[in-house]
């Protein structure tokens, strides 16, 4: 594929991909490339630099990645340290946690702290019902990339 510069005769610039050089001529010269602005036919190529990509240097070390499980900022940290003290001090009921908590609150269940994932009706439901929940600012493990 090549990408060529063109130009009508009305001075409208405009670019067009084309299978190669010979299939670029065939259809100029069948009248099928035509300006996008006003449809005129006669059309031609406009002077054009090629994108050509700089050579490696031999040897030469790829840049480094950067580490994108460490925290970027003081805000991911200090959200991290919560995650972690939120994971070890809490039981993960998953789905279920409108259901648990519901249970929890009605006496039906042991009381214990639980963190989960509900749906926003499920959760704006559990607020105006009273329950002591709160959104987290993190997804569960099993949602992270």
């Amino acid at each position: 594929m090549i990408r060529y510069s063109l130009k009508c005769d009305a001075g409208h610039g405009f670019d067009s991909w084309f299978k190669g050089a010979e299939a670029f001529s065939t259809l100029l010269a069948a009248g099928q490339v035509v300006c996008p602005v006003c449809g005129s036919a006669a059309v031609e190529k406009e002077l054009m630099a090629p994108a050509v990509r700089p050579a490696r240097k031999a040897g030469a070390a790829l840049p480094a990645r950067p580490d994108l499980s460490a925290p970027a900022s003081e805000l991911e940290e200090k959200i991290a340290a919560l995650r972690r003290q939120i994971e070890e001090n809490s039981e993960y009921v998953g789905m279920n946690f409108a259901a648990e908590a519901r249970a929890i609150h009605a006496g039906d269940a042991p009381e214990r702290v639980i963190h989960g994932e509900a749906k926003p009706d499920e959760a704006r439901a559990m607020i105006e019902e009273g329950l002591p929940v709160a959104p987290l600012p993190f997804l569960p493990a099993r949602k992270v990339n």
